[in-house]
C-alpha cells in the first residue's frame, strides 16, 4: 500500500519527464549537441586517458550506497548524495592509480597463491566463521568440502577474485614499505615521551605586555626582515571569480502542492475507518510515534489550534518550520508542568530608572482605562520582537524567562493587566492571556518542504538560460538587467577542494585555471544549489610586495624585538636568582611577569596551565633538576624553569612496551608514506572528471 502510494505520487512527474524528453528529442535532433551526446555522453572522465563510463561509475556508487546502508542500517539522504559521490570518485580513482602501479611494477599473483590463501592454515575470516561453531571450534574438514562442492562455483570464484586482489595489494605495500624501518632511539623517544612525568616551576614573561612605543623598529629593518624572509610571501597561482548563485530552496508551488496533497489525505481520513497510524506509514517523512507533550513542545503555528482543539481532531496541515504537519489528538491529561500565555509592553532601561518608571506607569493607565493592549503594544512597546504581533510571546514553561518576569506571569491572574514589573530589561507591563497544565497526545503527519523535480528543473534552465545570455550580452549587465545577485570571490589556488563562499566543486575550480579573464561558465552544481560564474582575475606565482605585506612585516618585527628584550630581561632576573633563589625577586626586576607550578604532565601531553610549549617540555626532559634555567624562549613567553621532580627511565618497564611502541611507530611511518605516497600519484595523473555534466 506504501509502495504504491508512492508511485501514484509519482505518476505526475513521470508524465512530465516522458513529454519533456520528447520535446528534448525534438529541439536537439537537427544540432551538434546530438553528436555530443553521442560522442562524450557516456564518460564522467578519464584517469591518465583511461575513460569512466557513467555506468561504471553509477554502478559503483550504486554498490558502495548499498554497501553503507546494510553497514548502518540508514540510507543515506538525497542531500548528502553529492559529497558521497566525491567519496566514490575519490575511491576510483585511488585503486585505478594503485591498479597500474601494481602493472607497472610487473606485480601478479599466481593460481597457487590464491589457492593456498583460501585453502591454507589461514582461510579469510569471513569464511571461517561460517564453519566456526558456538564454541569457536572452526570444522576443517566441512569447510574444504564446501569449497570443492561443484554447487558452490560461483561463490568459489567471487572470493578467488577477492583474494586475488587483495594478494596484489599486500605485495604492492611489501614493495612499498620494504625500507621502512624503526630505529632503537626512535622507540626510546617514543617511550620517554609517554611514561617519563615531570613537574616544575616556572616564571613566564609575556613579549606582548611590551608597549610597541619601548621598541625601536626602522624601516631598514623591516626591508631587511622582507628580503630575508620572502619565502613567506610567496604567491602561488590564484584565480578569481564573480557568479551568480541560484540557491536550491523549495518554491511557493512545492510548498502549495504538499500542502494540498494534505489537504486532500485530512479529507480522505475524515471519512476512512483505516486507522491514523497507516496513514502516518504511507505518507509521512517521519515515522509513526504517538506522544504526550506539552504545548512549548509543539510548533508555534499549531499551539493554538492544538488548545482550543478536542480529543478525536485532526488539525491542519500546518505550516511549520518542520514542513507541513496534520496532527490528530488522541487524548488531553493533566500534567505536572504548567505553562501559561503572556503579551507584554516593555520600557526598555535607559540611564534614567525614574524616568523609565513614569512611562510605564503611563501606558498601565491607559490599559486600565480601555485603551487596546495589543494596538498600544505596537505602538509603544520597545521589544521589536513581540510589539509586531501586540506583544504576545506565546506559550512557555518555567525556566525560559528571567525569574521577576515569570513570578508575575506564573503568580498573575488571566485577562489582567498588571502593574509594571521591574527586570534587568526595564519595565514590562503584563497581560496574563492564558494557563493550562494540560499535556497532549498526538499522533502526526509531517510532509518536509523539499524542492519537486519540476522546481529543480526550472532553476537549471533559469541558470542555463544566464549563462547562454551572459555569454551574448556580458555577464554583469545582464545579471544586473535580471537584478541577480553578483558576488566575487577571494583568490583561490588550482589545489584547492573549496571555493569560499561556494564550497566544494574541483571542476570549477579546474573549469577556473583553464580560462582566461572574462571567459563565462556553463552552469555548476554545488552544495547550495547551481552557479554560472566568469573568471574575474588572474594571479600570476611571485612575491607579495613589500608595500603590501608591511604591515604583517611589522607586526613580526616587533613581536621578534620583544622577545629579544624579554629574553634581556630574563637574563637580569636569573642573575638576581642564582641557582636556587625566591622567584619573587623577578618582580623587583619587571613587574610584567608570571609565577607559577606546573602541575604533572608528560612530553605527549600538554603541559597543565600552559598548553603547549615544546621549548618548555624539552627543558624538562633534560635540564638539572632543582635549579634555576636560563632564559628557555618559547612561543607563548620566555621562561625561567625549576624542575621540580623527573621520574627515571626504568629499562624493565621499557623492554615491556618496546614491541608494541615499536609497531605504533611501524604502522603510522606506513600509513603516512601511502597516504603521500597515493597524493603524489594523484598530483601527478592526468585525471579528467566531467561528473558535472551528469548529476544535476
Amino acid at each position: 500500500m506504501a509502495m504504491m502510494a508512492r508511485m501514484r505520487s509519482l505518476a505526475p512527474w513521470f508524465i512530465l519527464m516522458v513529454g519533456g524528453m520528447f520535446v528534448l528529442f525534438m529541439v536537439i535532433s537537427d544540432s551538434r549537441v546530438l553528436e555530443f551526446l553521442g560522442q562524450q555522453s557516456q564518460n564522467v572522465g578519464s584517469i591518465n586517458g583511461e575513460s569512466i563510463s557513467y555506468q561504471e561509475f553509477s554502478n559503483m556508487v550504486e554498490r558502495a550506497r548499498q554497501n553503507q546502508e546494510q553497514a548502518t542500517g540508514q540510507s543515506i539522504d538525497e542531500n548528502q548524495m553529492d559529497f558521497f559521490r566525491d567519496q566514490v570518485w575519490d575511491a576510483l580513482v585511488t585503486q585505478k592509480l594503485i591498479d597500474e602501479k601494481i602493472k607497472e611494477f610487473g606485480i601478479v599473483v599466481t593460481d597457487d597463491e590464491v589457492r593456498d590463501a583460501l585453502l591454507g592454515p589461514n582461510p579469510p575470516a569471513e569464511l571461517r566463521q561460517q564453519f566456526t561453531d558456538s564454541t569457536g571450534n572452526f570444522n576443517r574438514q566441512l569447510y574444504e568440502q564446501a569449497m570443492r562442492d561443484p554447487r558452490n562455483k560461483e561463490i568459489v570464484l567471487y572470493y578467488e577474485d577477492l583474494i586475488r586482489e587483495q594478494l596484489k595489494q599486500r605485495k604492492l605495500q611489501e614493495y612499498l614499505f620494504a625500507s621502512v624501518i624503526v630505529s632503537e632511539q626512535e622507540i626510546k623517544d617514543a617511550f620517554v615521551k609517554q611514561n617519563i612525568k615531570m613537574k616544575a616551576d616556572y616564571i613566564q614573561l609575556n613579549p606582548n605586555i611590551i608597549p610597541d612605543k619601548d621598541v625601536n623598529v626602522t624601516d631598514e629593518e623591516l626591508r631587511e626582515y622582507y628580503e630575508s624572509n620572502k619565502k613567506d610571501f610567496k604567491v602561488e597561482p590564484a584565480r578569481k571569480i564573480k557568479y551568480v548563485l541560484f540557491r536550491r530552496v523549495p518554491s511557493k508551488k512545492d510548498s502549495l502542492g504538499i500542502k494540498s496533497n494534505l489537504e486532500a489525505i485530512v479529507a480522505k481520513l475524515k471519512d476512512d475507518t483505516a486507522s491514523f497510524k497507516s496513514y502516518v506509514e504511507i505518507y509521512s517523512d517521519v515515522p509513526f510515534s504517538k506522544d504526550t507533550v506539552s504545548l512549548t513542545a509543539i510548533p508555534a503555528e499549531a499551539q493554538d489550534l492544538i488548545y482550543n482543539g478536542n480529543v478525536g481532531d485532526i488539525i491542519g496541515p500546518v505550516a511549520t518550520s518542520q514542513g507541513y504537519i496534520v496532527y490528530r489528538i488522541v487524548g488531553k491529561v493533566s500534567g505536572n508542568n504548567p505553562v501559561v500565555r503572556a503579551s507584554h509592553i516593555l520600557v526598555r532601561s535607559s540611564a534614567n530608572d525614574g524616568e523609565d518608571l513614569k512611562k510605564a506607569n503611563e501606558i498601565y493607565n491607559q490599559l486600565i482605562n480601555g485603551a487596546d493592549f495589543e494596538s498600544l503594544a505596537k505602538e509603544k512597546s520597545q521589544d521589536p520582537g513581540s510589539a509586531s504581533s501586540g506583544g504576545d510571546l506565546g506559550w512557555f514553561g518555567k525556566g525560559q524567562m528571567v525569574k521577576e518576569f515569570e513570578d508575575a506571569c506564573f503568580n498573575g491572574q488571566v485577562g489582567v493587566v498588571q502593574k509594571p514589573v521591574k527586570t534587568n530589561y526595564g519595565y514590562h507591563i503584563i497581560k496574563v492571556t492564558g494557563k493550562t497544565n494540560t499535556e497532549y497526545v498526538i499522533e502526526k503527519i509531517v510532509n518536509r518542504i523539499q524542492m519537486s523535480a519540476s522546481s529543480l528543473d526550472d532553476l537549471y534552465q533559469s541558470a542555463s538560460d544566464f549563462s547562454y545570455i551572459a555569454k551574448e550580452n556580458g555577464f554583469e549587465s545582464e545579471a544586473e538587467l535580471m537584478n541577480y545577485n553578483v558576488v566575487e570571490t577571494p583568490p583561490f589556488y588550482e589545489g584547492s577542494q573549496f571555493i569560499p563562499g561556494l564550497g566544494g566543486n574541483r571542476a570549477l575550480v579546474k573549469w577556473a585555471f583553464e580560462n582566461s579573464v572574462g571567459e563565462i561558465s556553463d552552469v555548476f552544481k554545488v552544495p547550495a544549489g547551481y552557479v554560472v560564474a566568469m573568471v574575474s582575475d588572474k594571479i600570476k606565482a611571485g612575491f607579495k610586495e613589500f608595500d603590501e605585506v608591511k604591515d604583517i612585516v611589522r607586526n613580526r618585527v616587533l613581536r621578534e624585538k620583544k622577545f629579544e628584550k624579554a629574553m634581556s630581561i630574563a637574563e637580569q632576573i636569573r642573575v638576581r636568582l642564582g641557582d636556587n633563589g625566591d622567584p619573587e625577586v623577578a618582580m623587583e626586576v619587571w613587574g610584567g611577569i608570571r609565577i607559577d607550578s606546573t602541575g604533572e604532565f608528560t612530553a605527549a601531553s600538554t603541559i597543565p596551565r600552559l598548553g603547549q610549549e615544546f621549548a618548555f617540555t624539552e627543558y624538562c626532559l633534560k635540564g638539572e633538576l632543582n635549579k634555576w634555567s636560563n632564559p628557555v624562549k618559547g612561543n607563548n613567553g620566555v621562561y625561567l624553569i625549576k624542575v621540580r621532580y623527573r621520574t627515571k627511565f626504568v629499562p624493565e618497564t621499557y623492554q615491556l612496551q618496546k614491541t608494541g611502541l615499536a609497531t605504533q611507530l611501524l604502522n603510522r611511518k606506513k600509513n603516512t608514506l601511502l597516504s603521500q605516497w597515493i597524493q603524489k600519484l594523484k598530483d601527478e595523473a592526468d585525471i579528467v572528471d566531467n561528473r558535472h555534466l551528469f548529476y544535476r
